[in-house]
Order: C-alpha cells, then structure tokens, then sequence
C-alpha cells in the first residue's frame, strides 16, 4: 500500500518524525516499509502559469506557440506540443532553470525558430505514473482549475512535497490497508491519538425507503447491506486536492462520485460502490447467490461467466454487480447520471476471495473484502461518503439508509497476566508500562489481581487468542529493548547429515567447474513431462500466470537446456551447469503433489580452452560420465555405480545410458539428440539427472585412512579380443570377481576396432594392479591372479586373449 506521508501528518497536530524516522519506526514495529520516495527530490522550481493566448507554431504544424504568465514580470513564450492546450487555461510550468524528473533541467531554447523560455508540464513529466493520469489529460498537459493563483508553487498544489511509504501489508495486519488503519499504527508509534476523520456537514431530505428496497437471502454470506441515496447530482470533475490524494496511492481519478468511493476505501478501508439509480431497473436491491453460468458484464467492458458460489448484486431479476468485486457495466456512474445509490456492506471474505481468484479479478475492493475488515465501521464510511458526493456534486442528500444487518456483536476480551508476559518475552515489564503500551495501542486494560484483561476494538481483527496479546506488547515495547538470550536448553546448532552431503555435492560440481543454476519450477505443459525420471502424471496449476508456466517441473534438464541456449545466444560459447532442486509428481484427487529432489547438470562447449600449454578438449560423455562417478566416490557410497545403454527420447540413442545404483535406476546422462541441439542453437551437449533422495539413502563407507604401502605393486597389461557388443562395465566385473583379494585397480588403456580384427570384433587393453600391504608379492602370485582372470574371461566372455 502507497502511503502519503503528509496524510499521515493530518491525522495529529503536532508530529515529530521525519517521512525515513516514520519508515524506520513502522518497520521496526512490525509492518515492514519497502522503501520511502520523496517527490520533490528530482522537483525544482515549478510553479502555475496562466495561458494568455495560444496559436500555431509557423514551422510547425503538431507545435503550439504560447503566450505565458507565470509571475508578476512579462510573460514569457513556451513552445507547447500539447493537443489540449488552449488560451485561458491555468498550467503546470517548469520555468528555465527548474529542475524535472530523469535530471531533466530546462533552459532557455529554439524551436524550429522560436524561443520557447519553458515547458508547460504534463502529470506524467512531473513523476506521476501514467496509468493514474485522469484518462482526459493522459496524452496532454494537466489543466488546473480556474481558482488557482499564478504563480504558486505547483510542487505544493499539486501535493508533491511529500514522501509515499510502500507499505508491504502482510495478511495479518489489513487493518492497516486504510489511512485510518495506519494512522492508529503509527499512534501508538508515537504516543498520540490519531484524530477521526469527519464528515462534511451536509442537511439530509426526505427518506431514503421512498427510493429503493434492500433484500438479502443469504445473511451468512452477507451480513450487513446498506444503500444511501444522493439526488440531483452533477458529475464532473474532482477538486485538486481530491485527484492528488487518490493520484499518490496509486489511483486514477474518474469523476467526483467514484473518486469518492475510492477516497473513502483508501480512508477507512471499506469498500463503497455508486449505481445510476435510474439506470438500476427497478426500486429493489436483491443480494443472493449468483446462478450457475449467469453471465454479467463488469465496469471494464468484460463479460463474465459466474458461479453458483459467487454472490451478486440484483436488480430483483439480473446481476448489476459482483459483490465486493466489480460493478455491473450498465449501472455505472456516467456523465448522464444524476441520482445515485450508494452501497456499503460486508461481505464474507472467503466467498469474495474465492469469486475474485476464479474470475481472474483482483480490484481493490476485492483485495480488502478478501483480507477481511471491520465490520463495525461501514455506517461511518457510509454516511461519510454520501455526505462528500453530495457536497462536492451539489447535489441532495437523502435522509436515512435503507439496510439489512445480520451481524452479531461481540466483545473480544483476551486475558493474559504481567507474570507470563515477562516470562515469555524474557522482559521486566512493570504494569505501569503494561498500562502505556495498552492506552498507546487503543486497547481497553482491566487489571484484577494477577490477570490482565484486554478488550481489543473491533478495527483490530487480527487479534483473537492471548498470543496476538504478546505479540503487541512486544512490538510497542521495542523488539531492540527485548534482552538477547538463549533458551536454558538451547543445544549448539549443528548440519544433519543430508544437509552436510547437500553441501558437499554443491562444492564438489562446482570445484569440478560446474555452475549452479536456479530455474523457474513452473514450465509449460510442453515441457512438463520431458525428459523425466519417471512417467507419473504432472501437476496442472489452477491459476497460472502464463501458459509458460502453468505446470510444475518433473524434470530439471529442461530449464538447464534453456538458460545454455540464453548463454550461447550471448556468445558465452563454453556452458557448464549444475542444478539441485524439486520435482514434482500428481496424486490422486486432491492430496498434495509428491516432491523429489534432483540434481542435474549440462555441459557444451570445450572443457578445456586452448593455450599455450594445451590444447583444446571438448565436451564428451566421459567427461560428465567422470563427474558423476567424482561425485558417487566423494558421498562415500559404498555401492558401484552401473551403466546401462538405454534410448530415451529427445537423447541420442547411441550415447545414452541409465544410472544404476544398488540395484534401483536413480538416474540418465546422455547426449542431446541433434534435432534438440538443433532446436536451441546448441553443439554438441550432455546431461545428467540423479535422484538426490537414492543418493543420500546410499549405503555409506566410513572414511578410513590408510598409510602408503611400504612394498611395491605389480601390474600386467592383458589384451583382449571380444565381440562388439559386450560392454567395457561387463569386463571389469568379470576381472574383479576373479582377480582375487591382490587386485587393487583395473585400468582400461587402449580400445582398437577394425576390418582386420573381424566383423563385430573390437580389441580392448588393460593394466592389472596387484599389491599387498603386508609384503612384497612374488610373481607366482601374480601369474596366478592373473590366469584365473584369463580363464574367465574365456569362459564367460567367449574372449580371445592376444
């Protein structure tokens, strides 16, 4: 919420923290301020001006040449490209030397042959966002009323010598979504009671009953429901002070009766809405159950198919609004209206909130029904806004309001003690200043005994069970003032042992040049499903923002092959990525997603850049193959992994394999099929994805250490001749299962495939390590490893040893 520090300022007489101590101090007390934007900060020397004539520019046809007042000197000519602006009009006018928004600073200059001594201003060149501009002036210089004196500071005027405070309102605290609201806040801020806002003093005539009827068939649904009544009313435009107000928070201004709603809304942080009371249909308001498939069409030109569940506004046979929503687009306040009803009530927050999520309409209404509000406060915001639409439209009001209330009254009384807040804000709070933060806060204290009783008023919701009590104790008290200690039982913090393992994944890929990646969980119904682990079914979100991400991710590899093709697009040629994060996968009817965390990674490019010591390497399978395995043997998992050639879609078929582990499938690394590559603009590139949970609930080896051999090893290289299709992993399962307990390592060497082998033949070569760390082996002991390993591998492999 955008708050205006000098409407702040009214509601106290005398203030004594500048618009950054209020920030501080407002954050500090719970309710946190993005940040503090002064408007004249980039503002200088801006003032109102009179246009005494206007006429074409004689070079230029889109160019006006004016005659302008601006002090008691001669006027000055401005070159003026405005479409509205005319002889007679009261202007915005940044005079030579004033400074605008951007570091704009104007000097005295020629256009197309004339000198222009200024710039007759527009809101947007002032710093106001164009999409609050009144819709008359969007494309043209704002037009000041008549009454204005020239030669006034506009910056003042127009209410820029102010400070707006984003306010980040959390759910808890939507008391605070209204001036009123915050004024309170920073009350008890500041120790001082926040004044009431007042009504204009305006006579009342005749009755409102004679007018109009109100009907509510569900109460549950809508408590209360009022209707007050303004005739003879002319529709024009607001009073600067009005347009300004509504303009800082954010609001485009309209005309004179539907600013006053939003005025009122912004004030007291209840909704009020305004019908042609000619335009209704009938003398009847009905407020029920929308139809399943009725159909309504909104104030923004929209029509809206509504649900059984939404509750709308009837003229007795048709909706003329969505309650708490949007109005009815044919009983909307127009230039033509001249009585209007107007509407204030309470609505239950989860029906509003419900209609605004599945209409796709969030308005600030909704926003405020949806939060919640009090309820004890529409009569006043009532009353308020019918006395102000009549006073600033000329316009009768009528006497008396035409309701239906169902609310029930309550008492909210909470009861706590000195002794158990002390105890548990660690403080040593006196009842004197129990009694303070109380009367600060607005709250009713009665003190019996040991008990403190708290009567909270109804404009604070929020609050319901002794801990809410607390909480604003020690918000008030200070949370700075609360002593800094550990709990008796506090133990020393400390990593779990998945945690740990997650760290030590993070900083292995990255230490083997691997960079962490952070990618959107949400993708597109496309992608949701490609190249995932395993087939379940996706997860459909109800409420997407796009259709890009309407989906959550069941894999990582993705998004990865997304942000490579961002980086090569920007000539980062040499990409090499890595990503831990969740997955996810659909239950059956309503039960929360199953989530699964993943860790991928993608390389393309070179892994080694040329220079003058090397040469150039480019990615391959192994490479990320080798990565893989780093990680496996850093974890300690006591468990080989295991390799399988597989196909998978969208990866090439000859260079994929699953990854195994103990038996279970936890993973994929492969090649990108070409026509993928092809599709991103990518070379050759690989990927993995590893189910993170088979990892961690691995068998793990303890880390033992062991001291250098004193005696030395022994190796034998063994060449062999197999048929093509038998794998490298096969192999070195048979040498290991009979290579017995000397054999230390198994390292492959040497792969030859040719004509001269034979069809479907290829020859591979490996070093055997032998050693023992007891003594020096001898070669009988060797030979003898070594001829069992020969004899299986011609047994088992059909191998022909060369």
């Amino acid at each position: 919420m955008l708050v205006s520090y000098n409407w702040v300022k009214e509601f106290f007489q005398d203030f004594p923290l500048t618009a950054e101590e209020l920030g501080e101090a407002i954050t500090r007390t719970g309710i946190e301020i993005e940040g503090v934007e002064e408007l004249s900060a980039s503002l200088k020397n801006v003032v109102v001006g009179e246009v005494l004539s206007c006429e074409r520019h004689p070079d230029a046809e889109k160019l006006n040449k004016c005659i302008v007042q601006t002090d008691e000197n001669e006027p000055v000519q401005i070159i003026c490209g405005a479409p509205n602006v005319a002889a007679g009009q009261k202007v915005i006018v940044a005079k030579v030397g004033a400074r605008l928004p951007g570091g704009l600073k104007i000097k005295r200059a020629k256009l197309r042959g004339e000198v222009s001594e200024g710039m007759i201003c527009s809101l947007s060149e002032l710093g106001f966002e164009s999409k609050v501009v009144p819709k008359a002036y969007a494309d043209g210089i704002y037009v000041l009323p008549d009454h204005v004196e020239t030669g006034v500071s506009a910056i003042t005027l127009l209410g820029l010598d102010d400070a707006i405070l984003d306010m980040a309102i959390t759910p808890n605290r939507a008391d605070a979504l209204s001036m009123n609201g915050v004024a309170h806040e920073v009350g008890a801020i500041i120790h001082q009671k926040p004044a009431q806002p007042t009504e204009p003093d305006v006579s009342e005539k005749g009755k409102a009953d004679d007018f109009i009827s109100v009907e509510v068939e569900n109460p549950a649904e809508t408590p209360y429901y009022a209707i007050k009544m303004v005739e003879n009313i002319e529709i024009k435009e607001s009073p600067l002070w009005l347009q300004t107000k509504l303009m800082k928070a954010g609001i485009r201004p309209h005309n004179n009766v539907v600013d006053v709603t939003n005025y009122i809304n912004l004030l007291y942080g209840q909704p009020l809405h305004s019908f042609d009371y000619d335009k209704i249909g009938s003398k009847k308001i009905v407020v029920r159950s929308a139809k399943e498939q009725e159909e309504i069409t909104t104030l923004d030109g929209e029509k809206r198919t509504l649900q059984a569940g939404h509750t709308v506004i009837t003229n007795g046979i048709e909706p003329i609004a969505i309650a708490g929503v949007m109005g009815g687009e044919f009983s909307e306040v127009t230039h033509s209206t001249t009585t209007v009803a107007l509407e204030g009530a309470i609505f239950s927050s989860s029906s509003i909130g419900k209609a605004s999520r599945e209409l796709y309409l969030r308005t600030e209404a909704s926003i405020r029904y949806d939060k919640g509000s009090d309820a004890w406060k529409v009569e006043k915001a009532l009353a308020h806004g019918g006395a102000l639409i009549a006073e600033l439209s000329g316009g009768t009001l009528i006497g008396g309001v035409v309701e239906v209330d169902n609310r029930k009254k309550a008492v909210n009384k909470i009861e706590t003690s000195l002794t158990r807040i002390n105890r548990i804000l660690g403080t040593t709070i006196t009842l004197s200043e129990i009694k303070t933060i109380f009367d600060r806060l607005g709250f009713v204290l009665e003190v019996k005994e040991d008990k403190l009783i708290v009567e909270v008023p109804t404009r604070r919701w929020d609050i319901t069970i002794e801990a809410d009590i607390l909480e604003e104790v020690a918000r008030i008290y200070g949370y700075d003032e609360i002593p800094v200690t550990l709990p008796a039982t506090s133990t020393t913090g400390g990593l779990s042992e998945s945690q740990k393992a997650r760290r030590v994944m993070r900083a292995y890929l990255e230490c083997a040049g691997l960079n962490q990646a952070l990618t959107y969980s949400l993708t597109s119904k496309k992608d949701a499903t490609r190249l995932a682990l395993s087939d379940e079914k996706t997860v459909a979100l109800s409420m997407p923002m796009s259709e890009e991400h309407s989906h959550l991710r069941t894999s990582i590899v993705p998004q990865l092959i997304r942000s490579a093709s961002y980086n090569i697009a920007r000539k980062n040629m040499d990409v090499a990525l890595y990503e831990m994060g969740t997955v996810f996968y659909a239950t059956e009817g309503d039960n929360l997603p199953i989530e699964q965390e993943h860790l991928a990674g993608l390389i393309t490019g070179n892994w080694h850049t040329s220079d003058w010591q090397k040469t150039p390497k480019p990615v391959d399978f192994f490479v990320l193959k080798g990565i893989v395995e780093g990680l496996v043997n850093k974890l300690g998992i006591k468990a080989e992994l295991h390799w399988n050639q597989t196909e998978k879609e969208e990866l090439h078929p000859g260079r994929t394999a699953s990854i195994q582990l103990e038996g279970k499938e936890i993973g994929y690394l492969g090649a990108l099929h070409p026509a993928v590559e092809a599709n991103y603009d990518l070379k050759e590139t690989y990927v993995f994805e590893i189910n993170v949970e088979a990892l961690l609930e691995a068998t793990k080896e303890k880390v033992v250490y062991h001291p250098i051999p004193r005696y030395p090893e022994m190796t034998r290289d063994l060449a062999l001749l197999v048929d093509k299709d038998i794998n490298h992993a096969t192999i070195s399962e048979v040498i290991k299962e009979h290579g017995g307990k000397l054999l230390v390592d198994i390292e492959l060497f040497d792969i030859f495939e040719g004509e001269s082998l034979g069809e479907n033949k290829k020859s591979l070569a490996y070093t055997l390590t032998f050693l023992d760390s007891e003594r020096t082996l001898v070669e009988e002991d060797v030979q003898k490893a070594t001829n069992k390993v020969v004899e299986a591998l011609q047994t088992k492999l059909n191998a022909i040893i060369r």
